[in-house]
């Protein structure tokens, strides 16, 4: 009896801990695509969470990068675009840091701050996050987009280009020059109508009069309510917009706040905001969520649903450029 017990123990234990690690490593070591990652040139990555300084191939590395930056449910088209977006910028920050190191992590290529550089993930986090079932699923798929599009960028005359992207726009990509002040000619403004379908394309965020005032350093509560609401409110009233009806100067109380100035100060999900005034609050209604500039990432997703390939996505967000390999 306690040896039937003994072997039934040992079943359970290879069934529930040993079969799915060996059918991980399994996968990693049949699946074709998994082969090739590794190969290429090796990031220095700075982990913020942890001030370490970690050495991985760039491929590998992207992995990390895709799993973290897009969905892993969409479409297999948008992840080889967001693929070679992310190889494209981090080729770009090794190349610029061998002459000009970065202030922020001096002694790497790129950290794991999406504010600063690209959100990157570990495998151990996908496991967490995913469960065994998705992990298995999302990670080959993501590996294959890596592996499908190995070493491919985009170059705009020969050199490496600004690979920016955003999670959704609202209903057409902004320009650089718009956002940043100058002009690059393969970031210009492009319908992007898929967004419409994404689940970030309308946000909302209310503050009181007395939040704004300290984020904002102003003074709103002894305006009468009337002066807050737009269009005719004097004390909080857009200036100018851009061509695509993102906010591009806006005035509350006695100061004046560039649109991408305020969407960072108050943390909204974009630059086409309007607000409504109810008593002593604000509400903020923001339509897209990101900077608006370059790839749309739900709108590669709507563009791979309807059968455009990679290729075809990448030439519609990045007008003009070129797909090379490096």
């Amino acid at each position: 009896m306690r040896r039937s017990l003994g072997i039934l123990l040992i079943f359970i234990f290879a069934a529930v801990i040993v079969l799915p690690s060996l059918i991980i490593e399994g996968v990693k070591f049949w699946r074709p695509e998994a082969r090739v990652v590794g190969k290429g040139p090796v990031v220095r990555l700075a982990v913020n969470q942890t001030g370490e300084i970690k050495l991985l191939p760039l491929e590998e590395y992207l992995v990390g990068v895709v799993a973290a930056e897009m969905p892993a449910n969409f479409e297999l088209e948008a992840l080889k675009a967001q693929a070679v977006a992310a190889r494209t910028y981090t080729l770009k920050k090794i190349n610029t840091a061998k002459s000009k190191p970065d202030a922020k992590h001096p002694q790497a290529d790129v950290c794991t701050d999406a504010a600063h550089c690209q959100a990157w993930v570990p495998e151990s986090a996908l496991r967490r996050n995913w469960g065994l079932f998705n992990y298995l699923r999302y990670k080959g798929k993501i590996r294959q987009a890596v592996a499908a599009t190995g070493g491919l960028v985009l170059t705009y005359r020969g050199e490496l280009i600004e690979p920016v992207y955003h999670s959704t726009s609202n209903g057409r990509t902004e320009s650089a020059e718009a956002v940043w002040g100058y002009n690059i000619p393969y970031l210009q403004s492009v319908p992007s109508p898929w967004d419409r379908d994404s689940p970030r394309y309308r946000n909302t965020l209310t503050f009181t009069l007395g939040q704004l005032e300290q984020k904002l350093g102003v003074e709103l509560k002894a305006l009468p309510a009337a002066a807050l609401i737009p269009p005719r409110g004097e004390a909080m009233k857009v200036l100018e917009y851009t061509p695509t009806g993102r906010v591009k100067a806006v005035k509350i109380g006695s100061k004046t706040f560039t649109g991408p100035d305020l969407r960072r100060l108050l943390g909204l999900s974009s630059t086409d905001f309007t607000w409504q005034v109810e008593g002593d609050k604000i509400t903020f209604i923001s339509v897209g969520n990101g900077h608006g500039v370059g790839l749309s990432q739900y709108g590669a997703n709507g563009m791979a649903k309807e059968g455009k390939n990679f290729v075809e996505i990448l030439s519609h967000y990045y007008p003009g450029t070129r797909l090379e390999k490096r």
